[in-house]
């Protein structure tokens, strides 16, 4: 959430970053409310400090024995106790408008973000590895996974709908491993690692960014008033939510959880496979630092790195991209998204995504520390994704196949596989 003060004084930035992000939501009518929301609290302050004297003035006539002109004065109190009671019903209504508007104003994107519409306008940052290229036809991960025995999506989805699948032997065997891989190297990075809540309040999806804007990607738990997550992020966050931390060093977490998606308006994309599924598995990385924008970038390239390192360790091509202000969040600062080789697509798939969002995140969840002076700030607070499964196994399977239907299995993962150094197809 953007600071009011802040619009006030960025109007014109505060709304060019809104329409960057395709947000429809009007600063100027942001800042009508604002002014008249002060306007009646000038005005209902002017009217109870009118009451209080008329209180006092009405005791003093009564205690002289003045009681006919001491009815006169409870007759106005009781005009001014109406017109304060008006009053406070339209400031609650103000309020109410004004906390709708904040509430879907978006971070405004750092300066070095490309300015762009979709995912077509982000910027490469970087890149590591090389496409194989193979003197067979390869085949894709549904395939592989099919021959493997290792992804049964018939079943899946004759139990639990579109877009859902079963894991089975070394598939889900595969898909434990690259968590715990991400685990251990998250760990050596002097992370806490939390089992979370998958079902969490809806102020906690409101105070993290998720909402209002992601409403329509989230699954709500009927009659509970409670919600899905889509990620461990808003746990991980919402732990501190209301607290003032000790942040005199970063404070890194890392959430293993599984996670929950609708994937409201992809109908008819990636409908094979793996891609984009109703539930997944995620390692998330949640980093609450002090309110400083040096460090914050500094947290931010740290964490993106530790992504990249589990990639190279997968032996994965990747290439790691800006992200333009259309393809941000609302809540993003500063993002970096990691697409990984997917050989099936013929295209980089996105795979991990790095963000820094500044105060804005802690501001909704009131997550603050005392700066070197001891004074209170909102922190700053970053996330990234160490591992998502069973997306990840897309190119593990793929580019990692062999000619006779073998996949090889990386080193970095073989103690996760009892020692195996490939996968072999049953005879």
């Amino acid at each position: 959430m953007l600071d009011i003060h802040w619009i006030r004084d960025h109007a014109a930035e505060a709304q060019a970053a809104a329409d960057n992000k395709g947000i429809e939501v009007s600063v100027e009518e942001c800042l009508q409310q604002d002014e008249q929301r002060r306007k009646l609290l000038q005005e209902i302050e002017s009217l109870r400090r009118q009451r209080n004297e008329g209180s006092v003035q009405v005791a003093k006539l009564m205690h002289t024995g003045h009681t006919e002109e001491a009815e006169q004065y409870k007759a106005q109190l009781k005009q001014l106790n109406e017109r304060i009671s008006e009053g406070t019903a339209q400031l609650d209504a103000v309020n109410l408008a004004l906390e709708r508007l904040l509430l879907l104003m978006p971070n405004v994107p750092s300066p070095d973000t490309p300015v762009g519409r979709s995912d077509a306008d982000n910027v490469e940052v970087r890149s590591w590895g090389t496409p194989p290229e193979w003197t067979f036809e390869p085949l894709d991960h549904m395939e592989l996974g099919t021959r493997h025995d290792m992804i049964d999506i018939p079943r899946g989805v004759k139990v639990g709908g579109s877009r859902s699948y079963y894991l089975k032997g070394l598939g889900l065997l595969y898909h434990r491993a690259v968590q715990q891989l991400a685990l251990d190297m998250l760990l050596e990075h002097g992370f806490t690692p939390l089992d979370v809540p998958l079902m969490v309040r809806e102020e906690n999806m409101v105070n993290t960014g998720f909402f209002p804007t992601g409403r329509d990607q989230a699954y709500a738990i009927k009659d509970e008033e409670l919600w899905m997550v889509g990620t461990a992020e808003v746990p991980l966050v919402s732990y501190y939510g209301g607290e003032v931390v000790e942040a005199s060093q970063p404070i890194k977490l890392a959430g293993v959880s599984n996670c929950f998606r609708s994937e409201v308006g992809s109908a008819g994309r990636d409908v094979r496979g793996l891609y984009r599924v109703h539930q997944f598995a995620k390692v998330e990385m949640v980093i609450i630092c002090q309110p400083d924008p040096a460090l914050s970038e500094r947290m931010l390239q740290e964490i993106t790195s530790h992504s990249e390192q589990l990639l190279q360790a997968l032996e994965l091509p990747y290439r790691v991209m800006s992200v333009c202000s259309g393809d941000m969040s609302q809540k993003t600062y500063k993002q970096y998204d990691i697409e990984t080789w997917m050989p099936s697509r013929g295209a980089y798939g996105e795979t991990h995504s790095a963000s820094d969002l500044h105060s804005f995140q802690a501001r909704r969840s009131n997550i603050r520390c005392r700066d070197e002076q001891g004074k209170l700030q909102y922190c700053y607070t970053l996330n990234n994704t160490a591992v998502a499964s069973p997306r990840i196994l897309i190119p593990l399977l793929e580019n990692h196949q062999r000619e006779d239907g073998s996949i090889y299995v990386p080193p970095a993962l073989r103690q996760y596989l009892g020692g195996r150094s490939e996968l072999v197809l049953r005879a």
